[in-house]
């Protein structure tokens, strides 16, 4: 059985501790190869990565380099629950819950609602039934009636945060090696790590070790809107494996470097797995001083920024335990108590959770597909997808609000860019189009057909 904590979830803040915009712009279909194809793009250098990250190049868009990736939707085929649960389908983008606890289909069709479709954590006497019949997914051990061959369990969490836990760190290494030997081949193994295994407070090869020896899906949490890291002096997020300016800290930029970083960590050994993003849907603080809570506006950019880079998966960390509004279950008492005063607040960022969450599923055929690099333009941290005759260009601010002007890669050549759910469009002169982004929370989807 998987360690459960004995509070929701441990202290980020003692373990070690947007503007976003979406854009598809129509190609010809001549221009796929194969049934799709595509392309992604960052601003940040990837000098520092390991040479087998630098090789592949392809002649589909100006001859642009590949961001190396796992395989998408395809990677979870080696696992039979897992491809049995349908985690191989290119329309399937994992976005999970923590200690969301449900005990009726009522509660799973509110989180379904908000684009749930995966929990991790949970009371153990809940009835696992609850899992197949609404079609969601558990990752996990020790439910009740639980089939450990159902494809309604593809995976287990090892652990949280091993590697702030154990002292020294090869007991946190012991301790996952042996709990990765009790999930056998049929199910996936992930583990959830502080910053520690990107930051300057552990030994790189325990970073390594923690990243790279027990798990086939991996992530890393830091909740930068709502705790102190960014104030604290001297000041350490240039030390990350992935530096996070000062300046631009509390952002959502930040959260999206994260997961730069645990790629990087990743990428070490030659092998690549899923690495997954979490996100505070309130408060990712315990403790003293009171934190703030993420704005409904924050936590979408956070979560939109991580996918730009290259998170396989959204999770959610679902409990507030400062300040004035508390609760061990956020989603619940956005279900049950929209009206009161803390009620209204949650329901707020539960609803914008909603609205990103559902975003990134509408969008999983695309994002299950390879990227490739490219730069539009100073300023701007971005991807590029192409898909079924469609250029997507996912892109936001570096962290500061202000017009952008982006250039088109060569291959691409749309003249007018829609920008979806709101009613306008803008247009596209020598293969630039301008736009702003009035705060770095800010994103937008854009969308154009060809000629």
């Amino acid at each position: 059985m998987m360690k459960l904590p004995s509070t929701p979830r441990r202290n980020r803040y003692l373990a070690a501790v947007t503007a976003v915009a979406v854009t598809a712009i129509g190609i010809p279909a001549v221009q796929l190869v194969g049934s799709s194809a595509s392309a992604v793009s960052r601003v940040s250098p990837d000098r520092d990565q390991p040479q087998f990250l630098k090789r592949t190049r392809t002649t589909l868009v100006g001859n642009l380099p590949r961001i190396p990736w796992e395989g998408g939707s395809a990677y979870w085929a080696k696992f039979a629950n897992a491809r049995a649960g349908g985690w191989n389908s290119a329309s399937f983008f994992p976005i999970g819950c923590w200690f969301c606890n449900v005990s009726s289909d009522q509660e799973i069709a509110f989180d379904k609602s908000k684009g749930i479709n995966t929990y991790i954590g949970m009371w153990e006497g809940t009835d696992f039934s609850l899992f197949p019949s609404n079609r969601v997914y558990w990752l996990g051990t020790g439910l009740k009636g639980q089939s450990n061959t159902s494809p309604y369990n593809p995976g287990v969490f090892l652990d949280d945060e091993a590697d702030g836990t154990f002292t020294p760190a090869s007991a946190g290494q012991q301790h996952l090696a042996a709990l990765r030997k009790t999930v056998g081949s049929n199910r996936f193994s992930y583990a959830n790590y502080t910053s520690q295994v990107i930051g300057s407070d552990m030994a790189l090869s325990d970073q390594l070790k923690f990243v790279n020896d027990y798990t086939d899906a991996v992530s890393v949490d830091m909740y930068w809107y709502s705790i102190p890291f960014c104030d604290w002096t001297p000041y350490r997020g240039n030390l990350y494996a992935v530096p996070i300016p000062q300046k631009t800290c509390r952002t959502a930029h930040s959260y999206g470097l994260t997961n730069e970083a645990l790629r990087k960590r990743d990428a070490a050994d030659g092998k690549l797995q899923p690495t997954w993003t979490w996100i505070e849907n309130f408060n990712g603080m315990s403790g003293a001083p009171a934190a703030p809570y993420i704005t409904p506006a924050q936590l979408k950019a956070a979560a939109m920024s991580t996918i730009i880079h290259e998170a396989r998966g959204l999770f959610w960390f679902n409990q507030s335990f400062t300040g004035a509004c508390q609760s061990a279950n956020v989603i619940r008492e956005a279900q049950y108590s929209p009206t009161s005063t803390c009620g209204k607040k949650y329901r707020a960022n539960i609803d914008a959770m909603g609205v990103v969450n559902n975003q990134v599923k509408a969008l999983a055929p695309v994002l299950n597909t390879q990227s490739y690099r490219w730069s539009f333009g100073t300023g701007i941290d971005s991807m590029l997808k192409l898909k079924d005759g469609y250029a997507y260009i996912f892109a936001m601010t570096d962290g500061t609000a202000g017009q952008r002007t982006f250039t088109l890669p060569p291959g691409i050549s749309g003249k007018a860019v829609q920008v979806l759910n709101e009613n306008r469009s803008l247009p596209v002169a020598n293969a630039k189009f301008t736009d702003a982004f009035a705060a770095e929370t800010t994103y937008h989807i854009y969308r154009t057909s060809l000629k």
